[in-house]
């Protein structure tokens, strides 16, 4: 159950310079899982939260360019999927026509519910949001850096949560026909011919939305194996779908 306790949200000042001052029991750095379960459960146990992220929303990657869009474009390769393989029984449908607007339309909604469900939840449990890049300035002081201004947070605890990005390959060529999983997510076009660098999770996800999409997709991988690490028999069976699809 919450805690009883008296909690007031984040308290601010002006400091010389009009430079904000707030303070707070916790600082957390990075609005992503990581992130805003632990600030809504330090709020629920009584503590006054500050939540800083540079972004316009709340989720970090996994809620914007991650986890959930990529999840909403793979359930409509699978629909994609699951009606081509209908016609082995006896169930045919035309080939399927992709309005990508409204696709990318669709996933924005998807993402944007959640995103919004946070900002409310963050609200219910008072916990200040604050928009900016938040740097370490002492032990006990977190300098944010916004497009509003700057302001000094002054924290008794500080969680660092800020989460993952893609990494850029050394020796790709500055070409808008290369991208990261972000700019693959974004789904600007569908491509002709598509090379997947890395037969990873991400790689593999990407690969079989744009290949359900209509993409001649091939798949590079420096192991020996498609997802180093992962149980073989579990893998066997994804990457014997993978071939069926893909070009190599």
């Amino acid at each position: 159950s919450r805690s009883s306790h008296v909690r007031v949200q984040a308290r601010c000042a002006i400091a010389a310079g009009g430079v904000i001052v707030m303070n707070c029991d916790l600082a957390v750095l990075g609005s992503g899982p990581g992130g805003y379960s632990a600030a809504f459960r330090a709020a629920d146990l009584g503590m006054n939260v500050v939540l800083v992220e540079r972004d316009a929303t709340l989720g970090g990657v996994c809620l914007n360019v991650g986890c959930i869009p990529s999840k909403a474009l793979l359930h409509a390769a699978k629909v994609i999927a699951d009606a081509r393989d209908m016609a082995a029984h006896g169930v045919h449908f035309g080939e399927p026509r992709i309005e990508l607007d409204a696709l990318r339309n669709w996933k924005g909604r998807v993402v944007g519910q959640l995103t919004k469900g946070l900002e409310g939840l963050a609200k219910q449990r008072k916990v200040t949001v604050l928009r900016g890049t938040g740097s370490f300035t002492s032990p006990n002081t977190l300098e944010v850096r916004g497009e509003s201004g700057d302001t000094t947070l002054e924290f008794k605890q500080a969680i660092i949560a800020a989460g993952s990005e893609p990494v850029r390959l050394p020796g790709l060529p500055d070409d808008p026909r290369v991208m990261d999983s972000s700019g693959a997510l974004a789904l600007a076009d569908i491509p002709a011919r598509l090379l997947v660098i890395g037969g990873g999770i991400i790689g593999l996800e990407m690969a079989t939305v744009y290949m359900e999409l209509g993409a001649d997709v091939t798949v590079v991988e420096l192991m020996p194996e498609l997802m180093a690490g992962a149980d073989r028999d579990l893998v066997k069976p994804l990457e014997k779908r993978l071939k069926s699809g893909l070009v190599g």
